[in-house]
């Protein structure tokens, strides 16, 4: 799973006015909350997140806190300076009783991720909220992370569910094929890429969440 810049994709499915979300969003259920979660797993202050978005800290106060609800550009200029689609932050269905939304991720009901390097993920945990994040990452032939490695706080680790995958560890390199599994702390510098011929599928666990 990737930290660092996102590809936005286009949001040409968004015809709303300003001021209006798309039909069927109700923000005292869930915007409020799933914006909070990103936030704080992307380790971002609101004062950090009102900078670059030109939005203000009481607003975006106000609709973390469910008082307010955003409009779809204040709503798109919080996703570009987080990192996702606007599409993150709405939920596929609303199928199923509250509680099974609360703890069970239909395959149906994953929000996706395109980051436009060839890497698409896929989160595979409710929300956000919690000390554990679960992403399932599917890698192009040659998709990687980047050339430069990169560290975070934490801890993450995974398995190779199809494919194969090369993963260098504070300048080591280990090459895993499907079955291999891994562990190691976030701290410590990492990078990745799929060298071979055909798709990756990589399951991913981090914590705390990073996304």
């Amino acid at each position: 799973m990737i930290k660092f810049a996102r590809t936005l994709r286009p949001i040409d499915q968004v015809r709303q006015p300003d001021g209006l979300l798309p039909d069927g969003a109700d923000s005292g259920s869930f915007l409020g909350s799933r914006i909070r979660e990103l936030r704080k797993a992307r380790d971002q202050t609101l004062q950090k997140v009102a900078e670059a978005s030109g939005l203000s800290i009481g607003y975006l106060s106000q609709i973390e806190r469910k008082l307010a609800t955003p409009s779809i550009k204040a709503l798109h200029d919080i996703a570009q300076v987080l990192g996702v689609n606007i599409s993150w932050f709405f939920p596929e269905s609303e199928t199923g009783t509250a509680g099974e939304r609360r703890y069970i991720v239909r395959s149906e009901r994953r929000r996706t991720l395109n980051l436009g390097l060839g890497i698409t993920d896929q989160l595979l945990c409710p929300t956000l909220s919690g000390e554990l994040e679960l992403i399932c990452s599917t890698f192009e032939p040659g998709a990687s992370s980047g050339e430069e490695p990169y560290a975070h706080r934490g801890e993450e680790a995974g398995i190779v569910i199809s494919g194969e995958l090369d993963l260098w560890i504070d300048n080591e390199k280990f090459h895993l094929v499907k079955g291999d599994s891994f562990n190691f702390p976030s701290t410590t510098y990492h990078r990745y890429q799929n060298p071979g011929e055909s798709e990756t599928v990589v399951i991913w666990a981090i914590t705390p969440p990073t996304y």
